[in-house]
């Protein structure tokens, strides 16, 4: 039986609203970072571990959609899920809602691929296939 993921918890910070007394559209990429991050981290293969195995997972383009804004001492939840990989490539989509009332807030995507410590694209199912399988079986699990 598979595990469901959690999602990642953030509560909005006084230093990422800007003039307007909201937060500042920059701080939502910063969150999809955060819940990618910790995405890897639950599974157990992290970027430290990443990068001890000698690969490398850059952004190569990122995209998100603001529906309705977030205010200083907000709680949001952050969901990540790989929405797509093929072993040198991969996607990831984020939904951030409202803790208390479930309000899409925003939403978007981000788009990666593996390198080796030489910034060479590599293929993981013949690089290393035990994180391969990891992100296939990602593909597959229900987060949240």
């Amino acid at each position: 039986m598979k595990k469901n993921l959690s999602q990642y918890e953030h509560k909005a910070q006084y230093y990422e609203t800007d003039q307007m007394g909201i937060i500042h559209h920059s701080n939502y990429i910063r969150w999809f970072e955060e819940a990618r991050t910790s995405l890897l981290d639950e599974v157990g293969f992290g970027y430290d571990q990443m990068e001890k195995e000698g690969i490398i997972v850059p952004v190569l383009a990122i995209s998100c959609d603001y529906k309705s804004m977030v205010r200083y001492n907000q709680t949001v939840l952050i969901l990540p899920k790989v929405e797509t990989f093929n072993g040198i490539r991969m996607t990831i989509s984020y939904q951030i809602t409202d803790k208390a009332t479930g309000e899409l807030k925003a939403a978007g995507k981000s788009n990666h691929c593996f390198l080796d410590k030489d910034y060479r694209p590599i293929s993981l199912k013949k690089a290393n296939k035990k994180i391969y399988d990891l992100f296939e079986e990602l593909i597959e699990k229900d987060l949240g």
